[in-house]
């Protein structure tokens, strides 16, 4: 019996267990659950334990599983990075590359980027995954979180991307059949479109005037966790909305929203968030790079 463990299949591995599910793994992998199931076998045969319970609706990692998972991530990091160190003296970087974001950005603005970056740098293999959570990079298996949002874990390395921040702001036709508020407490009277932030608490709006900051509860008769139909809703009249300039910007301009007590605002700059682990890695290191680059000449930075 060969009991060689092979990288690839600890790739399976690690899939498997951030997905807690073979199909979902499989799907990820492009492959099919069948193969999937297979190199699982084999690892175990190989390491001569067993690595999931198995249940009708999931797959948890055993206890043995659990210590396998970590020392595998620090294993397909060294072979990473060794295909990395090769790929540098050729002046291009190679590998995979996992990089998360939030539904709106991904789709606006994370998606057309790391398509640019992909036709620049064909030897990293790009994937990427939109969420409405926070996602732990270093626990979930990613590379890069692309993050709109100030509270970041101490134990990341976060690089600027972009300077930005959230503002009030509704349609004419909302704000002519409600009127202008004056202030913060004006806003209790109000319909505002509450959006489940990554990083801040549902229906609580945190907001700076100069130094100070001011928390505000609001609500009203529609919420989401998508930021994009919010936005859709606040153009229709029905609230006010508290978004990012890098989406509200172009409809401000339009005349479609308007600029709501811009007196205040709220800090939401973006990030690329990784890894300790990754700090040396040339593909974060390039992907990074392009991005600063690609936001500041989409005229996101305002730095």
């Amino acid at each position: 019996m060969n009991n060689d463990v092979l990288p690839a299949d600890l790739r399976v591995f690690c899939a498997v267990v951030r997905s807690s599910s073979f199909s979902a793994a499989a799907a990820g992998l492009g492959m099919s659950p069948a193969y999937v199931t297979k190199r699982i076998r084999v690892l175990e045969e190989a390491l001569a334990t067993s690595l999931f319970h198995r249940t009708t609706r999931r797959v948890v990692t055993s206890e043995a599983g659990e210590r396998i998972y970590h020392w595998a991530q620090r294993i397909l990091d060294d072979v990473d990075h060794l295909i990395e160190e090769v790929g540098v003296t050729r002046g291009e970087p190679q590998g995979s590359l996992r990089v998360c974001s939030s539904f709106g950005f991904a789709r606006r603005v994370v998606a057309p980027a790391l398509s640019a970056f992909s036709a620049q740098h064909p030897s990293v293999q790009v994937h990427l995954e939109a969420f409405d959570r926070l996602i732990d990079v270093a626990a979930e298996g990613y590379d890069l979180d692309v993050r709109v949002g100030d509270e970041i874990a101490p134990h990341l390395i976060a690089r600027l991307l972009a300077d930005n921040h959230r503002v009030l702001c509704a349609s004419p036709a909302y704000l002519q059949a409600h009127g202008m508020p004056r202030n913060l407490d004006d806003l209790a009277a109000h319909d505002c479109l509450v959006i489940k932030e990554r990083d801040h608490p549902f229906g609580v709006w945190r907001l700076q005037r100069g130094r100070r900051e001011h928390t505000v509860k609001v609500r009203g008769p529609l919420s989401t966790n998508n930021g994009e139909m919010a936005v859709n809703w606040a153009v229709d009249g029905r609230g006010i909305i508290l978004r990012s300039t890098w989406d509200v910007n172009p409809l401000i301009e339009q005349g479609r929203l308007v600029h709501v007590l811009p007196q205040y605002r709220q800090q939401a700059n973006i990030w690329a968030v990784y890894p300790s682990r990754l700090n040396a890695s040339a593909k974060v290191r390039v992907c990074v790079e392009f991005l600063e680059t690609y936001l500041r000449e989409q005229g996101i930075s305002g730095r």
